[in-house]
């Protein structure tokens, strides 16, 4: 799917993810046959926060990272989801308000741009992602944004889905990810193009190693990166 500039690109997602909002966890847990859950279970076992520690999640849509940071931290200190679909967020916050006191006293939502975080430098002793990056205008620009905020020491970790690779699980997971997920996708959601722009957005992306790469010419040290659900889902992990 192509943009003619940058500003389109960032109307297209902000307005395709509120479109979905009220579909969007339900559609993650049937395209990933529930393993969404245990990637956002290891992204936050290898944050390695602190008690007292605080986290940010970036892009935190219906808040599911932010919530498995509480879950297995609650004695965290603070926890900020910040996000610029606001519809995102206000499902996430309904969702909060039934799962406990927890949650929705240490938790915040910001409305943020990924660009230009509204946080002071060495804030958080982690910052997270999931599923943010293929969605931005200016990679390096956000990933600077975060190796910036976050503490010295502390984590920077991204979930994304890199460009398939060339293999046969990498042929036979853009079979499904083209045909299948834009079907599921407009059967659940009515949105069908919004699960279009998925594996376009995956296709135009980069590979496990250019990722590591970009992380580590952000500033971040110690790069390393996981494989999961068949070599189709990437866990970067970096230190700054």
């Amino acid at each position: 799917m192509a943009f003619n500039s940058a500003g389109e690109k960032q109307r297209y997602v902000n307005q395709m993810f509120a479109r979905i909002a009220h579909r969007y966890d339900r559609m993650n847990r049937i395209m990933t046959a529930g393993q969404d859950q245990r990637w956002r279970k290891l992204l936050i076992e290898q944050a390695h926060l602190a008690k007292n520690g605080r986290l940010l999640d970036l892009a935190t849509g219906t808040g599911d990272i932010a919530f498995e940071g509480l879950v297995q931290h609650p004695d965290l200190t603070q926890v900020i989801g910040a996000d610029f679909t606001l519809p995102m967020m206000q499902v996430g916050q309904q969702r909060a308000d039934k799962i406990g006191p927890v949650i929705t006293q240490k938790m915040i939502w910001s409305g943020a741009d990924a660009h230009h975080l509204p946080f002071p430098d060495n804030s958080f002793d982690a910052v997270v992602s999931g599923f943010l990056l293929r969605n931005v205008t200016d990679m390096p620009l956000a990933l600077a944004e975060q190796q910036r905020v976050c503490k010295p020491g502390g984590r920077v970790l991204v979930l994304e889905i890199p460009r398939p690779a060339a293999t046969l699980f990498g042929r036979l997971f853009r079979l499904y990810f083209h045909n299948v997920v834009p079907l599921l996708g407009s059967l659940i959601t009515g949105q069908g193009d919004a699960y279009q722009y998925l594996p376009a957005s995956a296709d135009a992306f980069l590979s496990p190693e250019e990722l590591k790469a970009a992380m580590e010419k952000a500033g971040l040290s110690q790069v390393t990166y996981q494989m999961l659900m068949f070599q189709t889902v990437a866990l970067h992990s970096g230190v700054k």
